[in-house]
């Protein structure tokens, strides 16, 4: 696989994060240190986590500087330069969906490293893409986003499937992972897009 390609998305996708964090974190009229904290943890928040249930300590991002030192500038850009970073909206939209897809392989290959069982592997990928948000609405007193909008947990594990259905049949691994993170990809594009949901088993005015 292009390791260079996915360092460099790697970083991208965490700074997607982080500025993602603040601007929640602002929209809720935070203090600067507030904005820094929910930077952190919309970004390594479900990385954390995932280290913590598999024992891989220190966790991963106390081990690299680089991810501390992007995510800290991240929340510093959105305090001082929040109304030119939101023209790029859908620049960010694009790195979060591909971060999401390379997150969600990363936590796959600790599972896999661990000999851990294919449905543990894809819960530790959906944990590693997605809950550094939950995360970060439950601090915010909200209903998580992944819980009430568009399809977003669910391209994870589809794309985790998906993986593990490749190598079954022969598929080249790192040809499989690079399939996998475009089809999470595109699922959140389009879901998006098109405005797509699991469906609702309530009436809208139920309470």
């Amino acid at each position: 696989m292009p390791t260079d390609f996915l360092y460099i998305i790697d970083i991208l996708g965490t700074f997607a994060f982080a500025v993602s964090g603040a601007f929640f974190a602002m929209e809720k009229k935070l203090d600067p240190f507030g904005v820094l904290i929910l930077s952190f943890i919309t970004a390594i928040g479900g990385g954390t986590l995932r280290d913590i249930m598999i024992g891989d300590l220190p966790v991963s991002w106390l081990r690299n500087a680089t991810a501390t030192t992007v995510i800290f500038s991240a929340a510093i850009a959105s305090m001082f330069f929040g109304s030119f970073i939101r023209r790029f909206n859908m620049t960010l939209f694009v790195f979060d969906a591909l971060g999401l897809g390379l997150f969600t392989f990363i936590g796959i290959e600790k599972g896999i490293q661990i000999n851990l069982s294919i449905g543990v592997c894809i819960a530790l990928g959906t944990i590693t893409a997605c809950f550094g948000g939950v995360i970060r609405d439950v601090i915010l007193n909200t209903v998580p986003l992944v819980f009430r909008k568009e399809i977003y947990a669910l391209a994870s594990v589809a794309g985790g499937l998906l993986y593990f259905a490749f190598l079954e049949t022969g598929v080249d691994n790192d040809m499989a992972k690079i399939i996998c993170i475009l089809l999470i990809f595109a699922i959140r594009i389009i879901a998006v897009r098109y405005k797509l949901g699991l469906p609702r088993f309530y009436n809208k005015d139920d309470k």
